[in-house]
């Protein structure tokens, strides 16, 4: 089984691969072939005005690309050295900072083998302290409001989750496009790119002229945002994958169970008793007939009577179960002693009173034809069987009480 859902979820991913990979084509292709032409068109015009030659437009590109980084200011004081830190343990990575030297790049390796499972096992459990807040707010609030379920589902959760993390791209979005001057949709498009740690690169905050020394109050609204946004959307996402593997072990212990359920339970070495062998007959039955059919337990209503069908599967289960279990032993002495000196009788056969009385049964009708049958015989008829159990004359003993209130009644 767990092969076949690995087997599954892989086919899976290769197909979403595969779809997105189609609506990519379709949306960007004819965008990019138009952009390409353009640009061709301008670097000829270029040429053309300023007499360009080939290495020199070349060159020019070059110091073009390597001075973009240093757009925001100097990038490895602490400052940006800080806001490198937070995009390589969070695995962010926009990649508009690199480091140069050899140096550089061999402790960037292994700050990030270190850093990186530290952050993520710190998001985790800050996830965890977040969704149980969220949780006892939440019963709070139903109790408060008066309602009369104040447990909290998961589907509550994931709402809860779902609200939050789009509050905060929202509230991110709106910062954004007034600091960074880009659209609101760019500026959205950049949280959600950089809180689920995809990271492009092509929409990047704190780049403008100098903005990692000129403007520290923004720098810390950046770096907060980033680390508070993670939090809250590794929470979320936490909520959907635990609903989905709750799903996943429920379906399977259902399966589980269903199985026990079919097939009866044998201890090695020792046969099942006969309470037990006809309790997984029972089950077995009434699984293999899709637990539509009922099975007939029929009782005379009267003498001379016709049958009628009581019990149902369920309640023969529960009779069954109530077959085996016995009245407490003060109950019988009690009774025993109390009939005795009443002089009362043994009724006739007591099965069925007994199954009424012990076990509270609560059919109508099978109530109400145990109770015609007995209401028809006196305890005072009969002579006391020396052999008979204490829970028989206890019950007749019983009977005997609900007989006598029925008439004062």
């Amino acid at each position: 089984m767990k092969n076949i859902r690995t087997l599954f979820l892989i086919l899976s991913v290769v197909l979403y691969l595969l779809v997105g990979a189609a609506v990519f084509d379709a949306l960007e292709t004819e965008s990019e072939s138009s952009r390409k032409k353009a640009l061709e068109q301008k670097l000829s015009e270029l040429k053309r005005k300023y007499g360009f030659m080939e290495e020199d437009y070349q060159e020019i590109e070059r110091v073009i690309l390597q001075s973009e980084p240093h757009r925001g200011g100097q990038q490895w004081k602490f400052t940006g050295s800080f806001y490198f830190a937070i995009t390589v343990i969070t695995t962010i990575g926009y990649g508009h900072v690199v480091p140069r030297t050899d140096a550089g790049k061999t402790f960037c390796m292994f700050y990030a083998v270190l850093g990186i499972p530290l952050t993520l096992v710190m998001f985790q459990s800050l996830g965890e302290r977040i969704n149980t807040l969220v949780r006892y707010l939440l019963r709070r609030a139903k109790q408060g409001l008066g309602f009369r379920k104040t447990e909290v589902s998961m589907g509550n959760m994931v709402l809860v989750g779902l609200l939050s993390c789009v509050s905060t791209l929202c509230i991110g979005a709106a910062a954004f496009s007034h600091f960074e001057d880009w659209t609101f949709f760019n500026a959205y498009y950049y949280c959600f790119v950089t809180l689920t740690t995809i990271g492009f690169g092509d929409f990047v905050a704190l780049k403008k002229k100098d903005s990692l020394q000129k403007r520290p109050p923004y720098v810390a609204f950046c770096f907060v945002y980033i680390l508070v946004g993670l939090a809250v959307t590794g929470a979320f996402l936490n909520l959907v994958v635990l609903r989905f593997l709750t799903v996943s072990s429920d379906l399977s212990a259902n399966k589980r169970a269903e199985e026990q359920i079919l097939e009866p339970k044998e201890v090695q070495g020792e046969a099942p008793d006969a309470a037990e062998a006809e309790t997984a007959n029972v089950r077995r039955k009434a699984g293999a007939e899709g637990r539509s059919s009922r099975f007939n337990l029929s009782l005379p209503v009267e003498v001379g009577g016709s049958c009628r069908s009581l019990v149902s599967p369920a309640d023969d289960l529960r009779l069954i179960e109530c077959e085996r279990s016995e009245l407490p032993e003060p109950s019988r002495l009690r009774d025993l002693f109390s009939c005795m000196c009443c002089g009362l009788d043994v009724c006739g056969s007591t099965s069925e009173l007994q199954h009424e009385y012990t076990c509270g049964h609560s059919n109508p009708v099978f109530h109400t034809s145990i109770s015609y049958k007995v209401d028809q015989v006196s305890c005072s008829s009969h002579t006391v069987s020396s052999h008979a159990p204490p829970s028989t004359v206890a019950l007749c003993w019983e009977k005997s009480n609900l007989h006598a209130r029925r008439k004062s009644l």
